[in-house]
């Protein structure tokens, strides 16, 4: 089953760091990345521009653009990473091993329903 592993950080954090401190913690993460590449278990990986560049839709018809972020919190989604485990808690492990690389930023692991038009929606069951 396909799991998101939803990245979430104090923006104002992140940009505080030094290009060595970023570039120290990305090399960490890289670590992690290559290792799941390795066995097969990690899809699309991605990290987010600053939510201060990001647009939000929403609102009936063809909706009205906004700017910035499509929720007040205190953390904001800075990446993500696409992964392959048979279980939530095989997915929660890879989750953990971020972590560990970047203690300060928080996970969200979210089951992903592939969406293919004209088929139903799988159930989230499979494997």
């Amino acid at each position: 089953m396909y799991y998101a592993i939803l990245a979430y950080h104090a923006e104002g954090v992140v940009e505080s760091w030094s290009k060595e401190e970023d570039a120290a913690l990305m090399a960490e993460l890289l670590q992690v990345n290559d290792r799941l590449v390795k066995q097969k278990h990690l899809g699309p990986a991605a990290r987010l521009g600053p939510t201060e560049r990001a647009v939000t839709l929403r609102g009936k018809g063809d909706g009205i653009v906004t700017d910035g972020p499509f929720a007040e919190t205190k953390e904001q989604l800075l990446g993500f990473y696409v992964v392959d485990f048979p279980t939530l808690d095989d997915a929660v492990a890879a989750a953990r091993e971020l972590r560990r690389a970047n203690p300060t930023a928080v996970y969200e692991i979210r089951p992903i329903l592939l969406y293919l038009p004209g088929a139903p929606l799988a159930s989230g069951d499979e494997g």
